[in-house]
């Protein structure tokens, strides 16, 4: 008998870093189709990170295709579509928006030198306050400028800027716009006014009429008919444009009360905090960014999270290719059952997790990793905890600029790291505070999908996640780890400010000496 689902659904498409998944939702928040596809993430020179827009577009369609076959399969009525996608992208198009070179991903650090001089520049000095986008090598911003300084003939050529997001909506729906989510992380837009940047354009050298209208995140348009024939869909089916996944992930796990915080670990991490204004730190430690017309999300990201343990997986453990599969066996489980006898603070053995420079809150793109405290007596083991550990100690630094902003009455989590009970037991140990597992970890498939139901009327806001969402698993800090975290938190932090200068010079020396992952 077919399993037949009554409430319709919104098909929210959740663009990732280096994969996309397509999830089915019901208003309650119930699950009931999916599908993921993955692509590759492209590193031709020292320190770019590029990608395909089309391969990525294509690798969309596909799992739409395949939740909707499924959803028919179901007798599912489906309302629309509705999108979230990784932040920062810069993408060049020409006068008929086709591409003029591949996507640049918030991963490419090309832009730091530019970044560097920038930042004493006293014309720059504001852009923060004003975009709450903290001058940095992964802001569509700085890609800009190297562009016009190192590729001039596609400068001159590029008729069009945009992102992932406003590539894919083109697409689906033939309307060049951008959400206000993409614009704000775009280092481009002015929070304050809600406009582009007139001074910041003009200190690039591009016009607004470059830049796609900007728009609400619940604003939808229809589905062109070529698109909905590839996909099963009728044409002109809804698709809500959405936001970034960075916000929408909060609303996807529940996050959506004063001092709720988010905390994510999957490729890179970020916590984040919900505001109902734009809210800038000090000290330029975090950034905001747009996520309904009536609330902001701060927060920070940093740039090395699980990206570092499928390092350590790779090049230390060599748990890949064609034995791990014979032993039918997650090598990430055999890693955690490792370190699981390793005692808190791996002995002293420190991770500095900077092995693609940092977001927030340094924004320091001249800092690579180091293992610190190194003996004869650790082992793999040993690497393995401390790399959890290092980067629970990078979350700890944003956690305490938000601490600036509004008191922490909890943290719910989302992304890969949930997974392992022994990562969230370390991450509630140094943060000292309860670590939420929410019942729904998908996070931001499902907030594109509430902002679809928003957008048709069923939902009144995102704050009606609140009661969707319910706790799986608490995790509470041990006290008896408090004292080693404490102790070695500040070992860190001393580290960082005492390494940063001689870490840049490494970097230096790595950009004029190229080499080769053998």
């Amino acid at each position: 008998m077919t399993n037949q689902v009554k409430e319709p659904v919104w098909i929210g498409v959740d663009v990732g870093t280096t994969g996309v998944r397509a999830m089915a939702y019901t208003a309650t928040g119930k699950a009931v189709a999916s599908s993921e596809a993955f692509y590759p993430l492209e590193t031709p020179q020292y320190d770019w990170a590029e990608q395909n827009p089309q391969q990525i577009y294509d690798a969309v369609e596909e799992v739409v295709r395949s939740t909707v076959a499924e959803l028919q399969y179901k007798l599912v009525s489906i309302s629309g579509i509705a999108l979230s996608t990784v932040m920062h992208s810069f993408i060049p198009l020409d006068g008929d928006y086709q591409l003029l070179g591949n996507m640049i991903t918030w991963a490419d650090s090309r832009s730091a030198a530019i970044v560097r001089r920038m930042e004493q520049e006293e014309r720059c000095r504001d852009f923060y306050f004003r975009t709450g986008c903290p001058l940095h090598a992964c802001y569509p911003l700085a890609k800009l400028v190297w562009m016009k300084e190192n590729r001039p003939n596609l400068f001159a050529r590029m008729a069009h800027i945009g992102s992932i997001k406003d590539y894919m909506f083109r697409l689906m729906t033939g309307e060049w716009v951008t959400d206000k989510s993409v614009a704000s992380s775009s280092g481009l837009y002015n929070e304050l006014e809600e406009a582009w940047d007139c001074d910041i354009l003009a200190y690039i050298g591009i016009e607004e009429t470059q830049l796609p209208k900007v728009v609400s995140t619940t604003y939808s348009a229809k589905l062109i008919k070529d698109t909905a024939q590839r996909l099963g869909l009728p044409e002109g089916l809804p698709v809500v444009i959405g936001a970034t996944d960075g916000v929408l992930v909060n609303v996807g796990i529940g996050a959506v009360s004063p001092g709720q915080l988010s905390c994510t670990i999957g490729t890179s991490g970020a916590i984040r905090m919900l505001t109902e204004k734009p809210r800038m730190d000090k000290e330029g430690r975090t950034w905001c960014y747009n996520l309904t017309d009536d609330m902001w999300v701060a927060g920070g990201a940093i740039n090395n999270g699980g990206i570092i343990l499928r390092w350590i997986r790779d090049r230390i453990m060599h748990l890949h290719g064609s034995q791990i599969e014979n032993l039918d066996v997650d090598p990430y489980d055999l890693m955690t059952m490792k370190a699981r006898h390793v005692p808190a603070g791996s002995g002293g053995l420190l991770l500095m997790p900077f092995f693609t420079g940092e977001r927030a809150p340094y924004w320091n793109s001249d800092l690579r990793g180091a293992f610190i405290g190194l003996s004869l007596n650790h082992s793999r083991s040993y690497m393995i905890r401390a790399t959890m550990e290092g980067i629970c100690y990078s979350l700890l630094c944003v956690l305490q600029a938000l601490r600036d902003f509004e008191n922490v009455e909890s943290i719910r989590v989302s992304g890969s790291f949930t997974k392992s009970e022994l990562w969230l037991q370390i991450m509630a140990d140094i943060f000292n505070e309860d670590i939420t597992l929410p019942n729904n970890s998908e996070g931001a498939s499902f907030g594109a999908a509430v902002l679809g139901f928003i957008s048709d009327g069923t939902l009144k806001s995102i704050r009606d996640t609140a009661e969707l969402i319910q706790p799986q698993d608490v995790y509470t800090p041990k006290q008896a780890n408090r004292d080693v975290y404490d102790t070695l938190f500040s070992i860190y932090e001393s580290l960082y400010t005492q390494m940063k200068d001689d870490l840049a010079r490494l970097v230096r020396f790595q950009q004029e000496h190229p080499f080769s992952r053998l």
